[in-house]
């Protein structure tokens, strides 16, 4: 057994029902994040642009913005919880390191530590998975 099939058989084990609330909780956020991105791309732009990482602003917008958005949504769902969570990995990456941690890290700055909360919560749910009350669930009981 290789070391990713015993991270999901440990993830499947210990799973308790309440981390599927945190779950949903979590992917209507990001959700919601990803409409506020696009609702507002000129400061997502700006907050790309500052990083003067030589990428292609547009591209990286629509990355985040279509990550945050299809993502949380199958995250809400619990449908490829594990490969959702993943994706969002490099994206929150960037915004704790990059992005939140050059204005001071302080109580004051919301942002950073909302990035932080998610970026390690994204990394639970891509060790532990989608859990009990989840689309992935369903259809693995549910198989004909």
């Amino acid at each position: 057994m290789n070391m990713m099939n015993r991270i999901e058989h440990w993830g499947d084990t210990h799973h308790p029902a309440w981390l599927d609330i945190v779950r949903i909780a979590l992917g209507v956020f990001l959700f919601v994040k990803g409409i506020s991105f696009i609702s507002d791309t000129t400061r997502l732009s700006k907050l790309v642009t500052g990083l003067d990482l030589h990428l292609y602003t547009v591209a990286s917008v629509h990355y985040v913005a279509f990550a945050h958005i299809f993502g949380g949504f199958l995250i809400a769902l619990g449908c490829l919880t594990r490969i959702s969570a993943i994706i969002q990995i490099p994206i929150l990456l960037v915004a704790v390191f990059f992005v939140n941690f050059r204005t001071g890290f302080s109580y004051l700055n919301s942002e950073l530590w909302l990035s932080m909360i998610t970026l390690i919560l994204v990394i639970t749910f891509a060790i532990v998975g989608s859990g009990r009350f989840s689309m992935d669930e369903w259809m693995k009981n549910h198989d004909n």
